[in-house]
């Protein structure tokens, strides 16, 4: 099995690359050791000395590090943990259906969320994606987009920037109404 790694805008976080699928839908950001046992592959990644938190995604896998680690120490113990987990044939995670926060449409959302939520699934979740994140619509309240962010993303040095930058210079452009976008958590 070969893993590719990836850097992110995030020096905290880097990205593996199985070559397998991780999760056939949405994502799951793992914050804790608590969090992860609905995962054993994420079991054994938090088992690795200095893993904060770890992301997966459709075909990646995104591991953020404490601070008082380096990537040079943990990044071969990563390897080793991604390796033993796809080689034991347990499950990516144990019940595939809680999986993941998507923008899908719900019955009750007006015209506008509707469009928010299209245009983050079409243009802006893949390319957050190539960054080993995920960016999941909260709720649309007088003209203001509350965004979560996960994954690299969530702590990220640029986030700040591709929020106001990117994501919201994009919504304000197709839906007059997005008079702002802001982070939650």
């Amino acid at each position: 099995m070969f893993i590719q790694t990836e850097q992110t805008p995030n020096p905290a976080t880097l990205k593996f690359l199985p070559g397998l699928t991780v999760l056939e839908r949405g994502t799951l950001d793992i914050t804790d050791r608590e969090g992860a046992k609905r995962s054993p592959l994420a079991t054994g990644l938090f088992d690795v000395d200095g893993v904060a938190g770890v992301f997966l995604g459709g075909e990646f896998i995104a591991v953020t590090k404490t601070d008082e680690r380096d990537w040079a120490t943990m990044k071969p113990m990563i390897l080793g943990a991604i390796m033993e987990h796809y080689t034991s044939g347990a499950p990516v995670v144990d019940d595939a259906d809680e999986v993941g926060e998507e923008a899908s449409t719900g019955e009750d959302d007006d015209e506008i969320v509707v469009h928010i939520k299209e245009l983050l699934d079409t243009r802006i979740r893949p390319a957050v994606a190539q960054d080993g994140g995920d960016i999941v619509f909260r709720r649309f309240e007088d003209g203001i987009v509350f965004l979560h962010m996960q994954g690299a993303c969530s702590g990220c040095p640029s986030s700040t920037a591709t929020l106001k930058m990117g994501i919201e210079n994009l919504l304000k452009h197709f839906i007059p109404e997005v008079r702002e976008v802001r982070p939650v958590e």
